[in-house]
């Protein structure tokens, strides 16, 4: 068998040769491939021969095949002669390719003729036909009649080719009529258009799938013809509410076909009004053929959308119709059948040490109606002592104030005032139009026996909701939970049983809002001590940044800034840190943890101005405030008063060591400002001259004091200047002209004062009374005494007293009591002898011709004081600025 499959291959290869000579020889090639252009099927292998015709140049051994210009390798080539060369390559994609057959001899007759050494087909593809699967057919309702027209579909096939598409023809035989329909598609769908609708009959269909490389059909599908119709739904859907059945409702509807040509079957669903979880009656409840249906077991007061669709009543066949159109009704009030939530807002006051409650309550889970109003019963204790007489309070609901969250019903209550060693015990019913729900309880005890909180608290966000944990008390008395959260949008809380360790809060959470978050424990009704943390769904970047402000005023190299947090609806997440920005022209910035609300800058530069600025940031990014200029001062405060105290008090210490120095070194400074000058009251020159002895005068008026006569050495007149001599003649002549001894001691005797010449001279005032004259003496320069003139003595000055009103002398200095002698008439006496009025007035009378010059002195230099006194006058000078030279005579 296998050599006769051998030698009928090899011919069939020499009988295509042979076809294709003609061809070969018409086109002048060597080389032909058989078979030509064929039409391969994608996922199976083809082989084709490549035979050389006309010429012995090269053999089977010098073939080569190409596809697609790439050499197929020769473990796909099989040599059947000497002039036959076939190859086998799999059929794997839909794309057109080319296969060549080449000679690789490189003899010069090839080379010449190398046109006539290639051959080549193309190779085309396509799939298979694939079976029509899932055929499925339906016939919809038209007014009150089934359409004739039958639309089936099945699924496409899941290979094909664009180039060699696949052909469907559907067939439809009406089994007890023979009557048979069909129409061709290339889709995978198709429409058959039935004289009439054939009710009660039953109906064959198939599809039959074809194209080049073969055909295949489709399973008969052989039905009763209504099971292929889909009915339009119930039309006058009804939803009827009665009083009398406060938990259900009553359905009414019409049938869409008349059951002459069609019986059918019902199906009901129902929800409460707004939301999307339907509950559907069992269609074994329903009966076939109905055309209403009473619902049960609904909730009160509620509002249900109730829709019914229908279907063939063969219930294993046909299809269902689309729904009925949504009708709502409400069911009838019945009264609450579960508690209010009742809960609480304590807020703490440490001075007082008392606690505001605000006593919050929700509907009933069943209200069964619309609340009306809430009964409440509040019972505080104190020191074992139970308020029993506590009456039931009525609190109506006011529905038209705006609820924290809107979709939960939360009511004020009330609010005590409850001091932190009290307990109380709250409790609450819900009323509506028709009765009265259960009894719920709140107890708060005191605040120092508040029970055990619960441990490890924590909220994770998990997509749209936050997932709060945690782990029980040590004890097991809990009982239950309840979850506490608490925005700038209001409050709201959920209860847990005792089993509960985790929770999730989806109702109402938003992004970027902060929510603390807390877990109270209850024991048997009485709240326990929470566990709270802060959570945030999603944070973002803070809206706002701190607003800055200096603390004060600023110092020379310093300033405090201080800022306020951001507030809470503003932040958008945790505030992580603050940097503190501060610019001179040169940016500089500190960062500070978030818990930090003031700061020191310092090695600031003197009379500056400064910009500050603060960024508050989250895990998001960050945000700046507000900016604050301020210029730091050129001094820091009180370094101007400490360089004024510091002057001062060098100033005052420069004084006060110079002060005492001038103490300690007060005789120096005497001697250098102040020269020490003689005492006239201690001269002997009343016995100056012993060849004039004087006679004292007896004085005429005993009111006269007696005067004393300073005698002084002079010189000869080369001592007397000049410039002195008219005023000795002129002095001389004044002073002779009056009676001397009636102006001396003129003030004691009561008589006018009389001006001497030094007061014409001074210009002094000539109404000055004696009580403001001072008496001084008149020093008068004379040869001699009497008219005598002895050749060996000199000129002798002479002093009397006189008036003036030129201020006394301060000190005196003491004057050396004895008198040179004679033998030193040369130089001037420093002593200045004093004499009495009598003993002044007889000399002057009697040195008429001497030109006296006088020098006017403190009348208390003679009359009192110590020897060693220097008396000074009160402006600071001496006694030695008094007198003038006199002949040669200058005070020392």
């Amino acid at each position: 068998m296998t050599m006769l499959s051998t030698r009928r291959l090899q011919l069939l290869i020499l009988l295509a040769c042979l076809s294709s000579a003609s061809s070969s020889a018409e086109t002048g090639s060597y080389l032909v491939i058989t078979p030509q252009s064929p039409l391969l099927q994608i996922g199976t292998n083809f082989t084709a021969t490549c035979v050389i015709n006309g010429t012995t140049e090269v053999t089977a051994d010098d073939l080569y095949w190409n596809l697609s210009k790439t050499v197929i390798p020769d473990n796909q080539y099989t040599k059947l002669n000497e002039s036959a060369l076939s190859v086998t390559i799999p059929v794997n994609n839909e794309k057109l390719e080319w296969l060549f057959c080449h000679c690789k001899k490189q003899s010069n007759y090839v080379f010449l003729n190398k046109g006539k050494f290639i051959h080549g087909i193309s190779l085309r593809k396509a799939y298979f036909p694939e079976k029509p699967k899932n055929l499925t057919c339906i016939a919809v309702q038209e007014k009150l009649y089934i359409s004739k027209n039958l639309k089936c579909s099945w699924e496409p096939a899941e290979h094909h080719s664009m180039e060699i598409p696949t052909t469907y023809t559907l067939h439809v035989d009406v089994v007890n009529d023979n009557r048979a329909y069909n129409v061709s598609t290339q889709e995978n769908s198709a429409t058959v258009t039935i004289d009439s609708y054939p009710h009660y009959m039953d109906l064959k269909v198939w599809v039959v799938a074809h194209n080049k490389l073969g055909t295949l059909e489709s399973d008969h599908m052989k039905e009763d013809a209504s099971w292929f119709v889909k009915t339009n739904p119930p039309s006058g859907v009804e939803v009827l509410s009665q009083e009398e059945f406060p938990r259900s409702l009553f359905i009414n509807w019409t049938a869409p076909i008349p059951k002459q040509y069609l019986v059918l079957n019902y199906q009901i669903r129902y929800c409460i009004n707004g939301s999307h979880h339907w509950s559907s009656v069992p269609v074994v409840d329903i009966a076939e053929d109905i055309k209403s249906f009473r619902l049960q077991n609904l909730q009160p007061d509620k509002v249900y959308t109730v829709q019914v669709r229908c279907k063939n009543s063969k219930k294993d066949h046909g299809y269902w119709s689309n729904w009925s159109t949504n009708v709502t009704n409400k069911t009838p009030e019945e009264r609450p059948t579960s508690k209010p939530d009742l809960w609480k807002i304590i807020t703490e006051d440490e001075r007082s040490k008392e606690r505001q409650v605000t006593l919050l309550c929700k509907n009933p889970m069943f209200s069964n109606g619309r609340i009306t109003s809430f009964k409440i019963k509040i019972q505080t204790r104190k020191e074992n002592f139970m308020n029993v007489n506590m009456s039931w309070e009525n609190i109506p609901v006011n529905w038209s104030e705006a609820d924290s969250f809107p979709s939960k019903k939360l009511t004020v209550l009330k609010q005590i005032t409850l001091s932190d060693n009290n307990s109380a015990r709250v409790y609450i019913t819900a009323i509506n139009s028709v009765g009265e729900s259960p009894q719920a309880s709140l107890g708060i005890p005191e605040k120092a026996h508040e029970l055990y909180p619960v441990e490890d608290l924590n909220v994770l966000p998990r997509e749209d909701q936050l997932l709060v944990k945690w782990n029980p008390p040590n004890i097991t008395a809990v009982t239950g939970y309840v979850v506490e959260w608490v925005s700038s949008n209001g409050i709201d809380w959920l209860r847990e049983d005792k089993g509960t360790q985790q929770t999730s809060i989806k109702a109402n959470i938003e992004k970027f809002i902060s929510y603390s978050i807390s877990v109270y424990p209850i024991y048997s009704g009485w709240v326990g001590k929470p566990a709270s943390v802060e959570a945030f769904l999603e944070e973002g970047v803070p809206l706002e940044g701190p607003s800055v402000r200096l603390n004060g005023k600023p110092g020379r190299n310093k300033a405090e800034i201080v800022w306020n947090e951001v507030p809470q609806n503003k932040r958008q997440g945790f505030i992580t840190n603050y940097t503190i920005f501060y610019s001179n022209g040169i940016e500089q910035n500190i960062t500070v943890p978030a818990s930090v609300t003031s700061y020191v800058l310092t090695s600031l530069s003197a009379n500056t101005k400064y910009d500050a600025w603060i960024s508050a940031s989250t895990i998001r990014g960050s945000t700046d405030g507000t900016r604050h200029s301020f210029i730091t001062p050129k001094f820091a405060p009180g370094e101007m008063e400490m360089i004024v105290v510091g002057v001062s008090l060098t100033f005052m210490f420069v004084v006060l060591v110079t002060i005492f120095l001038c103490i300690y070194k007060k005789d120096v400074i005497k001697k250098n400002f102040w020269p020490w000058i003689p005492n006239p009251r201690k001269s002997t020159i009343g016995s100056w001259s012993p060849d004039y002895p004087l006679k004292p005068e007896t004085p005429k008026d005993s009111c006269l004091s007696g005067i004393s006569v300073l005698d002084v050495d002079i010189s000869d007149g080369k001592s007397v200047s000049e410039e002195d001599k008219p005023s000795l003649a002129l002095k001389k002549d004044k002073y002779l002209s009056e009676e001397h001894s009636s102006g001396i001691g003129g003030s004691s005797c009561m008589s006018s004062p009389r001006q001497s010449v030094s007061d014409s001279d001074e210009g002094a005032d000539i109404a000055d009374t004696t009580a403001s004259t001072v008496q001084y003496s008149s020093v008068v320069a004379s040869n001699a005494y009497k008219g005598q003139s002895p050749s060996i003595q000199p000129q002798q000055l002479i002093f009397s007293r006189s008036e003036s009103t030129q201020p006394l002398l301060g000190s005196e200095e003491n004057a050396d009591l004895l008198v040179q002698e004679n033998s030193r008439v040369s130089q001037p006496s420093s002593r200045l002898p004093c004499f009495t009025d009598s003993a002044w007035n007889h000399n002057s009378a009697s040195f008429p011709e001497v030109e006296p010059q006088e020098v006017m002195l403190p009348l208390d230099l003679c009359q009192s004081g110590d020897d060693n006194e220097q008396r000074t006058h009160t402006d600071g000078q001496s006694l030695a600025s008094y007198m003038p030279q006199i002949g040669g005579y200058r005070p020392q």
